[in-house]
């Protein structure tokens, strides 16, 4: 068998293997979206049912402004928590697709670098100027995107910091304000 067909086949395989692993790792995130969503409602509808119980044994105004206080620090907990998940899910997919797309680039440089070798092997005499710009050409196209890679990398990671700490500073105001509730709750109670 020549190698021409040989490397077109083991494109083509890779091409698919990529694919699947693609595809894989988006049904993986999807399965985790949906399982995260239906422990969600489970617990949501276990926290309703708690929470009508609660309501129906109310016997008076103060124990209404209580309990209507005291849902405020778990609502925001739940919904902060929540985000988390979902941006820890994507984060994941995101990763590995990531890690697929640098794996695959990496195999399309070393084709590239293969054939251009290739190239420069069965090249006419006198051609060593061409065949040295294009070499030099594919190192700069290499050093460009890895420069570009790495900042994109960089540019990820100062997302994700203030992200977390721009949800750190919703959460600890959503904290402050249940306290802030609850301290005027009891003063209320105490007039």
């Amino acid at each position: 068998m020549s190698a021409i067909p040989q490397q077109v086949l083991n494109s083509q395989k890779a091409a698919i293997d990529t694919f699947v692993a693609v595809q894989t790792s988006m049904f993986t995130g999807f399965e985790k979206f949906v399982d995260l969503n239906l422990k969600v409602m489970k617990a949501t509808l276990d926290e309703v049912s708690q929470k009508s119980q609660q309501v129906a044994s109310i016997k008076d105004a103060q124990e209404a402004v209580a309990l209507s206080s005291n849902l405020a620090q778990p609502a925001a907990e739940k919904a902060m928590s929540y985000s988390k998940h979902v941006y820890d899910i994507v984060s994941g997919v995101q990763a590995d697709l990531t890690k697929l797309g640098e794996t695959h680039a990496a195999e399309g440089q070393k084709h590239v670098h293969d054939a251009i070798e290739q190239f420069s092997k069965h090249a006419p005499a006198g051609s060593e100027s061409a065949v040295a710009m294009i070499k030099s050409g594919l190192a700069q196209a290499t050093t460009a995107y890895d420069a570009m890679t790495k900042a994109a990398k960089q540019a990820a990671e100062t997302a994700e910091k203030n992200l977390t700490a721009a949800a750190a500073a919703t959460f600890k105001a959503a904290g402050d304000a249940a306290e802030t509730v609850k301290a005027t709750t009891r003063g209320r109670k105490a007039a």
